[in-house]
């Protein structure tokens, strides 16, 4: 199947489909990464944070895959916001996932506190420039973060990768990012087990009329609203079904009873707070 390429404000594109790796263990994340490039993603969103960027590396190059067909996204980790400490901490990303450029590369979270995200931004810029980073952009970033960093730095960000999913939409954010340019990317897209999305029934008769599974009709819910969706599995047969979502659209109103379901219900953490 052909996974739709949304185009970025770098001049670039990306998977709209794209495969997670928070939370996979090390000692399995190669093995797991192997077989979702078997599966057939080709867009794997990993960071240094997550501990398994070496594993992601060793996965590309087992794959065969010719780098320019791989979309690879890492993040800068929240202790590394500092100015001499950003270089030598993307360095080692790229190290670890033996890349000579990243596709994306992301500041984790803005970590309001400490008021550093805006100097990183202009460290990202300086890999953008230099095309070690092909396009740059954040996540977890509310609305004050991104008028902060776009008054006073030069390059809007490509990507917003922020918690999204039927219960917890963020329309504000998503507005605002849409009149900027940025793409939103939706983390968390299924709920990550918190809440039980496959046990509401609207999504479950949605998924009945289409004899798909509750995760695929969430997914496509997020592929028609625009965003980038980057579920995580560590079974392939989950991976194969959550792949298996462009034989099929949900109606305008099947999705507008999805959006419907908004609780402003958010199950990770909070950007204001995280620091």
């Amino acid at each position: 199947m052909t996974v739709p390429q949304l185009p970025l404000n770098s001049g670039t594109t990306i998977p709209q489909l794209g495969f997670g790796v928070f939370k996979v263990d090390p000692t399995d994340a190669q093995r797991v990464i192997e077989d979702a490039f078997e599966v057939g993603y080709r867009h794997i969103d990993t960071a240094a944070a997550y501990n398994n960027e070496q594993q992601v590396g060793a996965a590309i190059a087992a794959s065969g895959i010719p780098r320019d067909e791989l979309f690879i996204t890492t993040k800068l980790a929240n202790p590394d916001h500092k100015s001499g400490e950003i270089i030598p901490a993307f360095d080692a990303s790229l190290e670890k996932l033996g890349l000579g450029y990243v596709d994306l590369y992301l500041i984790h979270w803005p970590m309001p506190e400490n008021e550093l995200y805006v100097q990183a931004w202009r460290q990202l810029e300086r890999f953008y420039g230099e095309h070690s980073a092909r396009a740059i952009g954040v996540s977890n970033f509310l609305v004050p973060h991104l008028e902060a960093l776009l008054s006073a730095t030069d390059i809007v960000p490509a990507v917003n990768q922020v918690e999204l999913h039927p219960i917890f939409q963020q329309r504000e954010l998503r507005d605002f990012a849409t009149a900027h340019g940025i793409v939103i990317e939706s983390w968390g897209p299924l709920g990550q087990g918190k809440y039980d999305l496959f046990g509401m029934t609207a999504i479950q008769t949605i998924a009945s009329a289409h004899g798909k599974s509750p995760a695929q009709i969430v997914i496509r819910w997020h592929l028609q609203a625009g965003n980038i969706v980057i579920p995580k599995s560590n079974s392939r047969d989950r991976m194969k079904e959550n792949f298996e979502v462009f034989d099929f659209e949900i109606s305008p109103d099947e999705f507008a009873t999805m959006t419907s379901l908004d609780e402003d219900h958010r199950v990770g953490g909070n950007p204001a707070e995280v620091n």
